[in-house]
């Protein structure tokens, strides 16, 4: 696709596309693989670290068996006394962990998950936006996400918990690699993927339902990228609590309500972790720290949609003005 004097017509604003079919979101003769990656990574980077500090405490409100010390009764009054009494910094602990694993998992999430849903898109409705397809294509993304961040979300965790031995990242990964073999970073991997893959079913239908809606035309429009991607996070976030909380057991291992209930040795297995759960807490168990993981994942998801979208369009539109003479 040629555009005179640099000015790129699917979905830019002002300027009308080719044909009917080539509009911002699909790109099909612009946005290439290194594009979506790239944009991927820089958004899964900033979505990940911007939010942080409530990260951490969506951890420890997850904790079935707090220590006394690390009772909150909201997001606010955890990181007040966090910092009052650990010290400024200590909310971001295992940040690095995340930003090296954010950015390559990211990349390979939502270039899978262009190419899936262009791919399932032409399938299922011929070149159309079909629900289907975008649920089925974030699913497929989560499972190469999932694989290269799961190690990542075993240390942060770890060193997330109030009163954690581990000093550093490396220390940790040492740590748990010496006495629990390379297996513990893996141990939360099926149930990661039980409530990633319908965390980012809900995730996608919703994020492109909302653009249906407010975005039909399907420009670059910052605001509707926000919005559809805070209310997307949020309803995909309540819904999947419970297989989070499992998660957070399963990579932290929490020693304290383990032994409370004569778990000798390591928990492992999805099945295992939801009956300790429900031992632990009844079924107020499985939605602990539920308003901080909506908190964090409103957001997370609207920051990650609109740097995605912003650069998905910015580098594109670069590419196709650098090809096109004026």
């Amino acid at each position: 696709m040629e555009l005179s004097c640099g000015r790129a017509a699917a979905g830019l604003p002002g300027v009308e596309a080719e044909s009917p079919g080539e509009d911002y979101e699909s790109l099909p003769s612009g946005a290439s693989l290194s594009t979506h990656m790239t944009a991927g990574a820089v958004a899964g980077i900033l979505e990940h670290t911007v939010m942080y500090p409530v990260d951490s405490v969506k951890t420890r409100m997850q904790s079935l068996q707090p220590d006394p010390k690390a009772q909150y009764r909201s997001v606010y009054e955890a990181l007040k006394k966090i910092i009052h009494t650990e010290g400024f910094w200590r909310p971001l602990r295992g940040i690095n962990v995340t930003m090296l694993g954010a950015g390559p998992a990211h990349a390979m999430y939502f270039a899978c998950y262009e190419k899936m849903k262009r791919t399932l898109s032409d399938i299922f409705q011929h070149g159309g936006n079909s629900h289907l397809a975008n649920g089925i294509a974030g699913s497929m993304a989560t499972l190469l996400h999932d694989a290269v961040m799961n190690p990542a979300e075993v240390v942060k965790q770890r060193m997330q918990m109030y009163n954690s031995p581990y000093k550093t990242v490396w220390e940790c990964i040492r740590t748990v690699h010496r006495t629990e073999g390379p297996g513990a970073f893996y141990r939360s991997y099926t149930t990661q993927l039980t409530m990633n893959v319908p965390f980012q079913a809900i995730h996608f239908i919703t994020y492109e339902f909302m653009q249906e809606q407010i975005n039909p035309r399907r420009e670059y429009n910052p605001r509707t990228h926000i919005l559809s991607g805070a209310i997307a996070g949020a309803v995909a976030a309540a819904a999947t609590t419970p297989l989070d909380v499992c998660k957070t057991l399963l990579n932290t291992q929490e020693n304290m309500a383990l032994s409370s209930v004569n778990v000798s040795g390591h928990l492992s297995g999805m099945a295992n972790a939801f009956r300790t759960v429900y031992q632990l807490g009844g079924i107020p168990g499985y939605f602990r720290g539920v308003q901080a993981r909506v908190i964090y994942q409103m957001p997370s998801t609207a920051i990650a949609w609109s740097v995605y979208e912003f650069f998905k369009y910015f580098l594109t539109k670069h590419k196709l003005e650098k090809r096109a003479p004026c």
